[in-house]
């Protein structure tokens, strides 16, 4: 591969994505690369069903932040959100805690009625992309009922979403139980679109809940054993940038830090970034097959999403040309 500044823009591309932190950096690799040569791979195993509705949260954050709909304050959920139905709600005293706006209730509604027809839920995500005018191609990572449960130290379990939302975090966590049929698959189109490839892109999502799940699918390790996998770290300083990662390192017994993703990831990466806050984390750093780059990750806007997957895609370019005979 040669040299050129801008090579990095032929480069086919699949991104392992799930929550905020995964819709950003997907907007960010949609706005520069062309119609095409994007491919996510999104998260399912925090989906569940809440007032008999389908809702499918990683989904929708990425799909918001690619057709421009995003909330860009809170993060998920719809920008100029009414909040009607759920004040009713409320009214009637029925569970408020996972909140739906009036828009986000209309996709979920739509969702439901599709999947009720006989329609996959890839086929009703390609529908509303299509609708929102997506260029790139946005997969579930399966079609199958996949489920993320939370083990709290008493023993019981939390559903993700009831972790996550009702529960805002606050119980203390002994692992994780991924709950699947034993005949599930990838999603039509995901192994395909990890096998060609150039390179491979793990978000800046949670490790354990967003990215893990996509993981367990069968065959995915496999590919990936295979391609050119660059990591993006969600944890800076010892800190998640959003949501509970650091928190569910610490209540495990692991560091909670960019080294300890680099960690988790370590079986199939050929590249990690972590941020330029961490680098005296790295300074003694020793690793020779995965190669290791600091960036300014924070994205507070679109240019800063920009910013960082040029540099990511610049970063692949280099991991692919250091493997070229």
């Amino acid at each position: 591969m040669t040299r050129n500044p801008d090579n990095f823009l032929s480069l086919q591309v699949t991104a392992l994505a799930g929550g905020v932190g995964g819709a950003k950096l997907a907007r960010g690799l949609d706005r520069i690369l062309p119609p095409g040569n994007l491919t996510l791979i999104v998260n399912t195993g925090d989906d569940f069903e809440h007032f008999g509705l389908r809702i499918s949260p990683d989904l929708d954050s990425v799909c918001y932040a690619l057709a421009g709909l995003a909330d860009p304050v809170r993060g998920w959920g719809r920008a100029d959100e009414t909040w009607n139905c759920f004040s009713g709600l409320g009214e009637m005293g029925a569970p408020t805690w996972f909140q739906l706006g009036d828009k986000d209730l209309a996709l979920h509604l739509e969702r439901t009625r599709l999947l009720q027809e006989g329609r996959s839920l890839s086929e009703v995500t390609r529908h509303f992309c299509e609708r929102w005018g997506v260029r790139s191609l946005v997969l579930p990572m399966c079609d199958g009922r996949f489920r993320t449960q939370v083990r709290i130290t008493d023993g019981s379990l939390l559903d993700f979403q009831e972790y996550f939302v009702r529960e805002r975090c606050e119980p203390v966590i002994a692992g994780f139980v991924f709950s699947r049929a034993e005949d599930i698959a990838p999603a039509p189109g995901v192994l395909t679109a990890l096998e060609e490839a150039d390179l491979v892109v793990l978000c800046p999502s949670n490790p354990w809940v967003s990215i893990d799940p996509i993981l367990q699918l069968p065959g995915i390790l496999e590919v990936l054993r295979k391609k050119t996998v660059v990591a993006v770290s969600p944890i800076i300083q010892g800190k998640s940038v959003k949501g509970p990662a650091a928190k569910m390192f610490a209540e495990m017994g692991i560091a909670p830090s960019s080294l300890s993703v680099l960690s988790h990831y370590s079986a199939f990466l050929e590249g990690f970034v972590y941020d330029l806050l961490d680098r005296d984390l790295f300074q003694n750093y020793e690793g020779e097959r995965i190669i290791i780059r600091g960036l300014n990750t924070l994205m507070q806007n679109d240019e800063d999403k920009t910013r960082l997957a040029t540099e990511m895609l610049r970063f692949g370019q280099d991991l692919i040309a250091r493997k070229a005979p």
